[in-house]
C-alpha cells in the first residue's frame, strides 16, 4: 500500500494545513502548523515529520508518494544539493497550505464492527435557494435542554439546520460508537435511512457563521474524529458544556463568501468533528453575500492537540447545495469530488486559502475564485481561464494562501 506524505512549507507564521477527500471513505483533518524562524522544507506523514532521507528512500522504493504530485523541492532533489552546499532549499512558487492525509483501504467496505461505512448518495430534492441548503432553524441563542429531547426529534429549535436531503432525520452525520479504556474504539458511519438512537452521536449543521460546539473528549482510539450529541437513553445529551451550552456558536468572524457567477453555487464544509464528510451547507445565490464560518484555533477542536481549521470544498456553478454537499461516486465532480477547497482558520491570525482537490481529482473549476481583503498579507486566486492558481509569487497548479492583516476579508466567486 502507498501512503500520501505531505510537504510543509515552515515559514515564520502559520500555514492553514487543508485536508482533501477521496473516492471512497477517508479520515481527513485540517490542521494550522506554526513555525518560527527562516522558511525550510519540511516532510509531514500521519503528524509525524521524516527526515529527507526517509522520504527519499520510501519514494526510490515506491512506497511513499507526495500528497500533492512532486513538488518546487523534493526530497531526493534536496539530498543532492545539500551535498554541495548546506544552505536551506526554497521552493519559489506559492504551493498549497500543506495537507496531513491519512489514507484506508480503496474499496469502501460493505459491513462493519470496527471500520466506517461509506455514505451513499440519495436522491435530491429540488433546488432550495436558501442559504442553509435545508430548512432553517430558530433560537441559535437559546440554551439546550440537557436530557429532555427525544432523539428522533431534530433540535432545530436551538439553532441547528436539518438536513432532510441526507436521509438522516435531519443530522449532518451520525456514528455509532463503541468505548474502551475512554477511548473509541469502533465507529460505524449511519447511511441514508439509519436513525439517531442509543449510543449514537448525532451531529449537526449550523447556520451561516455559526458552527457546532458539541464533540465529546473520548475520540477515536486511531485519530478518527467523534462529534455532535450523544443520544443515550432515547435523549440527547450535550458532550462539550465546557465550551457551550448552546448548539451553535459563531466562528471569529470577517470572512466572507460572495456569488457573482451568475448561477447558484453550493459550497460544502466538512462535518468535523464526526464523519468528515461535506455535509454542511452553504448555498450561495446569485449575487448573495453570506459569513463564511473562520473557527478560533485556541479554542476550537483540536485533533491529537494541533490546531484545526475548516475545510470547504466547492461545486461547479448550477449544482445545488442538497446534491454537492453529500458523500459523491465519483461520477461527477461534486461533492468530495468536487474541485476545489477552501482552508479557513484563525491561529495568531486569520489564514485563508484556495487549492486543488488533489490528489482526489484534477477536474477543474469552471468559475474563478479570488479572495478579497483591504490588507491581505498577499495575493491568491483560482483564474478558472488559465486554470492555474495565481498569487503575488507566481502562478501554479496546486494553491495559495493569505493571511488577513487586518478588516475583513471575502471569497468571490465569478
Amino acid at each position: 500500500m502507498k501512503y500520501s506524505i505531505a510537504l510543509t512549507l515552515a515559514t515564520a507564521g502559520s500555514l492553514v494545513a487543508a485536508q482533501h477527500g477521496h473516492g471512497h471513505r477517508h479520515h481527513k483533518r485540517s490542521v494550522v502548523t506554526e513555525v518560527d524562524g527562516p522558511t525550510v522544507v519540511k516532510y509531514v506523514m500521519d503528524g509525524k515529520f521524516l527526515t529527507a532521507e526517509e522520504v527519499c528512500q520510501g519514494i526510490t522504493d515506491n512506497t511513499l508518494m507526495y500528497a500533492d504530485g512532486k513538488p518546487p523541492v523534493d526530497a531526493c532533489s534536496s539530498l543532492t544539493s545539500s551535498s554541495s552546499t548546506t544552505s536551506t532549499p526554497t521552493p519559489t512558487p506559492t504551493v498549497a497550505p500543506a495537507e496531513f492525509v491519512e489514507t484506508s483501504s480503496t474499496v469502501a467496505p460493505t459491513t462493519s464492527s470496527s471500520s466506517t461505512k461509506a455514505p451513499v448518495a440519495t436522491k435530491a430534492p429540488a433546488s432550495s435557494s436558501g442559504s442553509s441548503g435545508s430548512s432553517s432553524a430558530t433560537g441559535v441563542d437559546t440554551p439546550f435542554p440537557d436530557g429532555e429531547i427525544d432523539c428522533g426529534t431534530f433540535p432545530s429549535e436551538y439553532g441547528a439546520v436539518a438536513l432532510d436531503y441526507l436521509g438522516l432525520g435531519g443530522y449532518s452525520g451520525i456514528q455509532y460508537v463503541s468505548f474502551v479504556d475512554q477511548l473509541v474504539s469502533d465507529i460505524v458511519t449511519a447511511v441514508t435511512g439509519d436513525d439517531c438512537h442509543s449510543g449514537a452521536m448525532c451531529s449537526y449543521a449550523c447556520p451561516p457563521g455559526y458552527q457546532k460546539s458539541q464533540w465529546p473528549i473520548s475520540q477515536g482510539a486511531t485519530g478518527q474524529s467523534v462529534g455532535g450529541l450523544e443520544c443515550r437513553n432515547g435523549k440527547l445529551y450535550l458532550t462539550n458544556t465546557e465550551l457551550s451550552d448552546k448548539l451553535c456558536i459563531p466562528g471569529v468572524g470577517g470572512v466572507f463568501a460572495q456569488n457573482k457567477v451568475g448561477q447558484n453555487i453550493a459550497i460544502c464544509r466538512t462535518d468535523y468533528p464526526g464523519t468528515e464528510a461535506e455535509t454542511v451547507p452553504l448555498a450561495l445565490g446569485t449575487t448573495e453575500l453570506q459569513p463564511l464560518t473562520c473557527p478560533d484555533g485556541a479554542k476550537y477542536y483540536q485533533w491529537q492537540g494541533k490546531t484545526t481549521s475548516a475545510q470547504y470544498y466547492v461545486n461547479p456553478k448550477g449544482v445545488s447545495a442538497e446534491k454537492g454537499c453529500q458523500w459523491g461516486d465519483g461520477s461527477q465532480p461534486i461533492g468530495n469530488w468536487a474541485p476545489i477547497n477552501l482552508g479557513v482558520g484563525e491561529n495568531n491570525g486569520k489564514w485563508l486559502s484556495v487549492f486543488q482537490n488533489s490528489p482526489t481529482t484534477n477536474e477543474k473549476l469552471d468559475y474563478s475564485v479570488e479572495i478579497r481583503g483591504d490588507n491581505l498579507s498577499g495575493s491568491c486566486k483560482y483564474d478558472a481561464g488559465k486554470q492555474k492558481f495565481i498569487s503575488d509569487t507566481g502562478e501554479n497548479d496546486s494553491g495559495c494562501t493569505v493571511q488577513v492583516m487586518s478588516g475583513d476579508a471575502t471569497y468571490v466567486f465569478y
